[in-house]
């Protein structure tokens, strides 16, 4: 009887790191600190003028690629003090152990046309 007791909590206990490396990372700040500096070396952005608070990453998209490997996509939307508001989708690849297992291919978003105003499900994130 103790055997099989063993046997049950060594399932229990294991099942969250199963689950977890199943479970799509969440990397949100590696393509948003990184969408940052590609924006700031375009000449796009000052980096001190962001209000971090206000910045919005939003997951769009993570499809597994390999073994514990996604590509991610996301929204970012980024405001700064002088009132301008800047929007990028970024796609990257990320594992379950590192966010920044590729670059982050950043797309500025110049002109967004019907659909809503905001996602619903936006995610406030920071650096």
């Amino acid at each position: 009887m103790r055997a099989a007791l063993k046997v049950v909590m060594a399932a229990i206990f294991s099942m969250p790191a199963a689950v977890a490396l199943a479970k799509s990372p969440d990397c949100a700040s590696w393509p948003t600190n990184m969408a940052l500096v590609h924006l700031k070396n375009a000449g796009l952005i000052d980096i001190p003028s962001v209000i971090e608070a206000q910045t919005r990453a939003v997951r769009l998209a993570s499809e597994k690629i390999g073994k514990d490997l996604h590509q991610q996509v996301y929204d970012i939307t980024f405001h700064t003090r002088d009132g301008k508001t800047i929007e990028v989708i970024t796609k990257n690849q990320a594992s379950s152990e590192e966010c920044s297992m590729s670059g982050v291919d950043v797309y500025v978003v110049s002109t967004k046309i019907g659909g809503s105003v905001a996602l619903p499900s936006e995610v406030t994130t920071k650096k």
